[in-house]
């Protein structure tokens, strides 16, 4: 169906929409939670940077599984017990990791949040493509603007309640698991869009996907590792380099986050006159302005500014890189979107563990250059891969 169809289509959000979208705003709240809270499980359990950096890692994992389950779990069980199931999971995770009093147990928590919690993400996302049909890609950008939003709140929570005389960062999942408690006793009952019917179409013989999505997916490994390598690190870094109080170097986490909130609803809004050609190199560039003004600035404020300016650029890495990538693989888009899938989880995996380690041997000062390192790579590769697209550019 062309654009100009699909835009005739009505698009209603019904009770399930609503549904879909809280729920993707609590799965993104309680990750986003677990860079904050970070600097306190730190001083609470005498964690070093490798083991704090384990806990992404384990995340990461668990993601990777879910992925690779997922369509054969919901097979056999059902969407609505991966759905239901992956809020519970989320939930039990979080307070494993607020109540743990060892690492092995908030590890445990991080792992069932990674595994079991990722279904919940797939799931609605799922649902919403085929409640919406023709309009999903309305319900989808929808949905991760909630997302987006929510991930604004953790930092903020967990500064407000770490403040003297607060109840403490834990407060901050217990809220988000109040929430999806109330709302499950409400909408429990609300039916679930069913599978969509497959594709009669036959299924063509495997064929190589282009160089140029090759060159494109080693981009979404390193911009994704930047992403997950700020979320993980920015808030000990505010605490351990810069100087600041826990809560406070939690709290303003909530300028990146807004940032990205900021920056990916402008982004999307450039896509209407510009090309992801064009906005990913504008992006990187505004990306590392900013993460050089937050990693080398002498004053708190300065860093903070840095940290807003490069949320702004970090928020459309991801999302431009994607475009490019699909586009590249047009024509296999089950599998070139399964790839992306899996530079994602390489990324997260492998990016902020090995930056938590690096900084056991040489401070964590030293060891944010390796964004620096991430953000050079990206660039050369962006530029390999615009100087390959320019012939489809000639003449414009």
């Amino acid at each position: 169906m062309t654009t100009a169809t699909a835009a005739r289509v009505p698009f209603t959000r019904d009770r399930f929409t609503w549904l879909a979208y809280f729920m993707l705003g609590y799965f993104a709240y309680l990750q986003a939670a677990v860079g904050p809270i970070m600097p306190f499980l730190r001083d609470e359990l005498a964690l070093s940077y490798t083991l704090a950096g384990l806990h992404i890692t384990v995340m990461a994992v668990g993601m990777i599984l879910a992925g690779l389950s997922a369509a054969a779990a919901a097979a056999r069980w059902g969407r609505g017990l991966l759905f239901w199931g992956g809020g519970a999971g989320m939930l039990a995770g979080g307070l494993l990791l607020a109540l743990g009093r060892t690492p092995i147990v908030t590890l445990a928590g991080m792992f069932v949040m990674g595994l079991v919690g990722t279904y919940l993400l797939i799931m609605v996302q799922a649902t919403l493509s085929d409640r919406h049909g023709a309009r999903r890609a309305t319900a989808l950008t929808e949905s991760n603007t909630v997302a987006a939003g929510a991930t604004t709140l953790p930092p903020l929570l967990v500064g407000l309640f770490s403040q003297g005389g607060g109840p403490g960062w834990r407060a901050a999942i217990f809220v988000a698991g109040l929430a999806w408690l109330v709302v499950t006793a409400l909408a429990f009952r609300v039916p679930l869009p069913q599978a969509a019917p497959a594709p009669a179409a036959a299924r063509g013989e495997k064929r190589p996907l282009p160089r140029a999505f090759w060159l494109t997916w080693i981009i979404v490994v390193l911009v994704v590792s930047i992403e997950w390598s700020v979320v993980a690190w920015a808030a000990t870094f505010l605490n351990g380099v810069v100087g600041l109080e826990p809560s406070l170097a939690s709290g303003l986490m909530t300028a990146y986050f807004l940032a990205m909130v900021i920056g990916r609803f402008t982004g999307s809004r450039l896509t209407t006159r510009l090309e992801s050609h064009t906005l990913l190199p504008a992006a990187l560039a505004l990306a590392v302005t900013g993460f050089l003004i937050f990693w080398l600035s002498p004053a708190p404020l300065l860093n903070v500014i840095g940290l807003f300016l490069a949320g702004l650029g970090i928020a459309n890495l991801f999302p431009m890189s994607l475009v490019i990538a699909t586009t590249a693989g047009a024509d296999q888009p089950d599998r070139a979107s399964s790839l992306v899938t899996l530079a994602c989880g390489i990324a997260i995996t492998v990016a902020p563990q090995v930056l938590g380690t690096a900084a056991d041997a040489i401070g964590l000062q030293t060891s944010m250059g390796l964004i620096v390192v991430l953000l050079a790579a990206a660039a050369v590769m962006v530029g390999i891969v615009r100087r390959m697209n320019r012939p489809a550019h000639a003449g414009r």
